[in-house]
């Protein structure tokens, strides 16, 4: 008797960490359903995978809420549903609070790393109710959002509020028996962290990456710090008293802003 493949749905997924959960998931036999806004890349991406003809591509942008809908609703009828939804679209700048021009990129962080998290969600909870066996909703949280850094107000507070929001949707997925899974990436080697013009300690491959955070999202953790070192430090940043804190990271580098153009 065959095992019917795991239908994973993640945003994100033409570069850096969520192609990299394609490919893994992919390798592992799912069908997928992969969302970007550049269609080509998604394309070039599933050309690579095993059984491109299962996968489904949807080119949008996330912030565009009625669209993504409309994706999660036909990779739900397809498919009959999801097993695994992947919020895994994010952006990063560096911003700072004086300067008024900065305004719209904080509203542009928060509208891809929260807003469209939550919008990702909401279309696929209904079915994954009725449903049955292992369910997950994933987001890709940072070890950024466990405390603020200078220079990246949006950035940290945006990942803050979506390890806070994945809390309150634990609770109350738990009688439903949905997993809600964050996976606090550190430095991982993709074109996001590739212009930071500082050490990256710890940097891990995407690659590597992926395969542990499937490991951990099959396993239903509630959080995870990928990779583990980076998690000691995220534990060890949580209890640091505001004084010592301030000391030591006031005069840390901090990623550039992005000029206007």
């Amino acid at each position: 008797m065959s095992v019917a493949p795991q239908r994973v749905f993640i945003t994100g997924a033409s570069s850096g960490i969520g192609a990299a959960l394609a490919r893994e998931y992919a390798a592992r036999g799912a069908v997928l359903g992969l969302l970007a806004r550049r269609r080509d890349a998604l394309d070039a991406l599933v050309a690579t995978l095993p059984h491109p003809e299962r996968h489904r591509v949807y080119a949008l942008d996330v912030t565009d809420h009625a669209a993504l809908a409309g994706a999660a609703n036909d990779f739900i009828g397809a498919h009959g549903g999801a097993d695994v939804v992947i919020a895994s679209a994010g952006i990063s700048h560096g911003t700072l609070t004086e300067r008024l021009e900065d305004l719209p990129l904080f509203e542009s962080v928060f509208a891809t790393n929260v807003q469209a998290t939550i919008a990702t969600f909401a279309p696929f909870i209904a079915a994954m109710k009725e449903g049955a066996g292992a369910r997950r909703l994933v987001a890709i949280g940072s070890v950024g959002g466990v405390r603020g850094m200078k220079g990246a107000g949006a950035y940290c507070a945006s990942k803050a509020a979506v390890h806070s929001y994945c809390e309150s949707l634990r609770l109350e997925m738990r009688p439903y028996g949905i997993r809600v899974v964050t996976i606090a990436p550190g430095y991982i080697d993709t074109p996001m962290t590739s212009n930071n013009r500082f050490p990256m300690p710890f940097l891990m491959p995407a690659g590597r990456f992926a395969a542990r955070a499937v490991g951990a999202i099959e396993a239903g953790t509630s959080f995870r710090v990928i990779p583990w070192q980076m998690g000691l430090v995220a534990r060890l940043l949580r209890v640091l008293p505001n004084a010592i804190f301030d000391a030591l990271f006031a005069r840390a580098p901090q990623k550039a802003r992005k000029e206007a153009a």
